[in-house]
């Protein structure tokens, strides 16, 4: 299947405005695994006729791990120049796949300016599911698994986003298993607040490790995740137990699309 993936300014060329930007975020643009995730979401949209577009080259990153990082300035800096690109093209809704470009796009944003409605990408594909655009109908795919899902602090705590997430692994036929810390008593996969780029503080455990041991207790096929960090800390911790053969860690949207055939 051939993505076709938009830029803004190649619709702008045509007198054009998608209806949705989507910000693909660093680890969607530059991480092989997460390409992997920002690929399945294409193929929803493209599937569902969604009119869409991306910043392509004029995207940059949201400040966010700077701005976790203690470096105000370097986000401030980030921020104003998206804006100044996003209220170019006049862009009113974003939708994309990692919750702390949804978290600072939404909420810290504003404070600068920027004022757009976001969406997290498994609202979005609630949404076309809910309205007729994709069918799950009759798949198989994930019949008889057992999924959990680890909720991203950025999407489920930091933005009551906890629904959206776990209504689309119900309806892939398969069945949901809650780790005992989840929603909000979730407990952080150890990446975010910058994390992900420095080496951990002194302790007896990686947190990542302790997250794993909680998804390991329910005994789940596939781990879903809603972030492109979620997804990088929980693969590495089922790796450290050598579970690779049997637990395999997946963003909602590769589910979705696999069992949609896409």
């Amino acid at each position: 299947m051939n993505l076709n993936v938009p830029t803004m300014s190649e619709m702008l060329a045509k007198g054009e405005t998608p209806e949705i930007l989507f910000w693909v975020g660093c680890a969607g643009s530059f991480d092989d695994r997460a390409k992997k995730i920002t690929k399945a979401l294409v193929k929803i949209l493209n599937n569902c006729k969604v009119n869409f577009a991306v910043l392509g080259a004029e995207e940059s990153c949201t400040g966010d791990p700077a701005r976790r990082a203690g470096n105000e300035f370097t986000f401030q800096m980030q921020a104003m120049m998206n804006i100044q690109v996003l209220d170019g093209y006049q862009v009113k809704k974003i939708v994309t796949a990692c919750p702390h470009c949804f978290n600072t796009l939404k909420n810290e944003y504003p404070e600068l300016g920027g004022n757009y409605e976001v969406i997290h990408h498994t609202q979005l594909i609630q949404d076309l599911i809910n309205t007729g655009k994709l069918s799950l109908e009759g798949n198989q795919t994930f019949k008889g698994k057992k999924i959990t899902f680890h909720d991203p602090c950025y999407l489920g705590r930091a933005n009551d986003v906890y629904e959206a997430p776990r209504a689309l692994i119900e309806r892939l036929d398969a069945e949901l298993v809650e780790m005992k810390r989840c929603k909000t008593n979730g407990l952080c996969c150890g990446a975010g607040g910058a994390q992900m780029f420095k080496e951990a503080e002194k302790g007896n455990k990686e947190i990542n490790l302790e997250r794993t041991e909680d998804a390991i207790e329910t005994a789940a096929n596939i781990i879903a995740t809603g972030c492109p960090f979620c997804n990088t800390m929980m693969t590495d911790g089922v790796k450290n137990f050598n579970k690779e053969n049997e637990i395999v860690v997946m963003d909602v949207a590769e589910l979705i699309a696999n069992a949609a055939e896409l």
